[in-house]
């Protein structure tokens, strides 16, 4: 909270515009998917260096270069998507789950995104979300979902990856690229202000031909041990 409030601070007078401009472009379609990725890209960056975090991105030759994939990171706190935010050559898009909905700039930010909720207890609602996320994908767009499901409250250790959250991969047939985030937890999930720096890790993607025939929760187990491995590399 400290450090939100330290980012908040630092940018007072030109958070109000900000966030003007991403409700706005979130409206309309008079701006390309690109555009609006590079608006909030922009202010991400701002935003990490007023709250004292650097990113540390490796591995980003390791993204296809043809978009149309999705992006499997392990999920540490309420900071992660910022890393991604700042280092993601591509635009790419979010799920999130329905309890923040109607949460203040995550709204905009996900109506901006083109992004989608996902009620967790609706087995036809969670269906739709994978359905859609399917199709968009096959017509090439990138998402980023968190496999555990939730934040971890562990640190640097892993929650067991869900299997569900793969089948739109799978239907899809596009390449999984699992994301290793290092230290993320420490910028918002402590009440600390000190320097931090987060690290992510792009590994090299699973692409169809190896995860074929593979049930979703093989796959999960085999994205989550990747990336235990590389965090185990590194701390």
């Amino acid at each position: 909270m400290k450090r939100i409030i330290l980012m908040v601070a630092r940018l007072f007078f030109m958070a109000p515009v900000w966030f003007f401009k991403i409700w706005s472009w979130g409206r309309n379609d008079r701006h390309t998917e690109k555009e609006k990725f590079e608006l909030l890209r922009h202010v991400t960056a701002c935003a990490n260096r007023a709250g004292r975090v650097t990113i540390e991105p490796h591995g980003l030759e390791n993204l296809p270069k043809e978009p149309g994939y999705i992006m499997f990171p392990n999920h540490q706190g309420l900071f992660d998507v910022l890393g991604f935010l700042e280092t993601s050559p591509q635009p790419f898009t979010v799920v999130m789950k329905k309890e923040v909905e109607h949460v203040i700039l995550l709204k905009q930010v996900r109506v901006l995104l083109k992004g989608q909720c996902m009620d967790r207890e609706d087995l036809r609602d969670s269906l739709r979300v994978i359905n859609r996320m399917t199709e968009e994908v096959k017509a090439g767009r990138n998402y980023l979902i968190f496999p555990e499901g939730t934040r971890s409250g562990q640190g640097n250790r892993l929650l067991d990856f869900k299997g569900g959250s793969f089948k739109s991969a799978v239907n899809a047939r596009c390449p999984i690229v699992p994301v290793a985030v290092i230290d993320s937890y420490k910028a918002f999930d402590t009440n600390s202000i000190r320097p931090v720096t987060v690290k992510l890790h792009y590994l090299p993607p699973l692409v169809w031909e190896e995860y074929r025939g593979m049930r979703t929760r093989d796959i999960a187990a085999l994205v989550k041990a990747r990336i235990e491995a590389e965090i185990a590399r590194h701390i």
